[in-house]
C-alpha cells in the first residue's frame, strides 16, 4: 500500500485571501410569499452593497405585508447589515415590495458611504496635522 499524505488546511491560520469571501444572507418573510424573482432581486442588491464594503459579515432582510395599513404603506422591508463596529439598519414602507427593497438598499448604501467618508476624513485630518507640525519646525539640516 502506498503511503499517501493529505494536506489539511485550517482556515484559522490561513491568510485572509484564502478565506471564502461573501456574506451570509438571512431572509425572513411575514405574510409574503417568497418567489425566486424576489430572492434574486434581494441578492442583486446585497451584492451591490458588498462591493461598497467587503467587510460585511451578514445581512438580515425582513419582508412584511400588512393589509391593515394604508395601500401606499402595505409592504415593508427592513435590512440590518452586520459590520465590524455598529450595525447598519434601514427600513421602508411602500405600496410595492420591489420599491421598498430598492429604497432600503439605497439607504444602507448611503450609510456605508457616510461611514467610509468619515473614516477617510479622520485619516486625512491626522495626516494634515502631522504635516503642519513638520512645516512649523522648519527644515532640519
Amino acid at each position: 500500500m502506498q503511503n499517501c499524505r493529505k494536506a489539511i488546511l485550517s482556515l484559522d491560520f490561513a491568510p485572509a485571501w484564502l478565506h471564502a469571501m461573501g456574506m451570509n444572507l438571512i431572509l425572513s418573510t411575514h405574510n409574503v410569499t417568497l418567489t425566486k424573482a424576489i430572492e434574486e432581486h434581494i441578492i442583486s442588491r446585497i451584492n451591490k452593497l458588498e462591493h461598497l464594503n467587503s467587510f460585511a459579515i451578514n445581512a438580515r432582510v425582513t419582508l412584511e405585508h400588512d393589509k391593515t395599513k394604508a395601500p401606499e404603506r402595505q409592504f415593508s422591508c427592513s435590512m440590518r447589515l452586520s459590520l465590524p463596529g455598529p450595525d447598519l439598519f434601514a427600513e421602508d414602507l411602500e405600496e410595492d415590495l420591489y420599491a421598498a427593497i430598492d429604497l432600503v438598499a439605497k439607504k444602507i448604501e448611503q450609510q456605508i458611504r457616510k461611514r467610509h467618508n468619515k473614516y477617510k476624513a479622520r485619516k486625512h485630518k491626522v495626516a494634515s496635522r502631522s504635516k503642519r507640525t513638520r512645516q512649523e519646525k522648519g527644515p532640519e539640516l
